[in-house]
């Protein structure tokens, strides 16, 4: 843990008070309103030296924490993203300062294209392993021997298990399946769907997989989760954009937050 990350740990708990953080959750598009469910505190990234300023539209770039249905969590409003500045590793900071607040869950949700018919725009996919297809790593230059994750159990069966119990309580479509990182920020060609679909993906998007090989190497447990908002290039005739990802994001994300709301709620 960075001497950073504990100065800006101690920083929070100034602001945010002493308890314990127990789940993180990184929002994708059309998810940055449960940020404002939380009773608590929101801090902008800007007031934490070294967090990175997310220049995405559609994102929020506030860290709060606070009580969500019960459970302390910390919600980050807005991730950078590795092709705004090169940097895979541009995540490392945020989730050192979420496990120094003594988390040791991390719910990660975003908004990807579909390789699947049955996986259509508006449904969610509960992720149970990934591709790094970009072929980059957060973890280049770190010096210890901790940089040898292990990442066969990187999506946490127990937290699968849980949430796909919970949305079949609430008649929500989640089906499993694998997602692949393409590092962006131009989208896919179709000749690049069609590999990694070969590949064994399911679903493509341009984020996530940083995050989850830093949870990992931090000890975190981590749940992950696709909104669908279009099928992938070469799939079907709809243009794809980002202005369609915000406006199609919210149709899916009205599921996710049921089912993340159920998922932090107190018996």
């Amino acid at each position: 843990m960075s001497k950073n990350a504990d100065q800006l740990a101690a920083h929070i708990r100034a602001a945010a008070g002493d308890a314990p953080v127990e789940v993180g959750l990184i929002l994708g598009s059309g998810l940055g309103h449960l940020a404002d469910a939380v009773d608590g505190v929101a801090i902008p990234y800007s007031d934490l030296a070294g967090f990175p300023h997310a220049g995405v539209s559609g994102h929020n770039p506030n860290l709060v924490i606070g009580t969500l249905e019960g459970t302390r969590v910390a919600v980050f409003g807005g991730r950078a993203h590795y092709y705004e500045s090169g940097r895979g590793d541009v995540m490392r900071l945020p989730l050192e300062v979420l496990k120094a607040l003594g988390a040791d869950r991390l719910i990660v949700t975003n908004a990807a294209g579909s390789l699947r018919q049955d996986i259509p725009p508006g449904e969610l996919m509960l992720i149970e392993d990934h591709i790094n297809f970009s072929g980059l790593n957060p973890l280049i230059g770190e010096r210890s021997d901790a940089r040898f994750v292990p990442m066969g159990g990187a999506y946490d069966a127990d937290m699968r298990a849980r949430f796909t119990e919970l949305a079949a309580g609430e008649s929500i479509a989640l089906k499993p399946g694998v997602y692949a990182w393409y590092s962006g920020p131009s989208f896919e060609t179709p000749a690049e769907i069609r590999a990694i679909r070969t590949l064994g993906a399911d679903a493509v998007g341009m984020s996530t997989v940083p995050e989850v090989i830093l949870a990992r190497f931090l000890g975190l447990r981590v749940l992950g989760v696709s909104v669908i908002t279009n099928m992938a290039q070469g799939l079907s005739d709809e243009a794809i954009s980002h202005s369609h990802t915000k406006a199609m994001a919210p149709l899916g994300a009205k599921k996710l937050e049921k089912v993340v709301r159920q998922y932090l709620t107190r018996d």
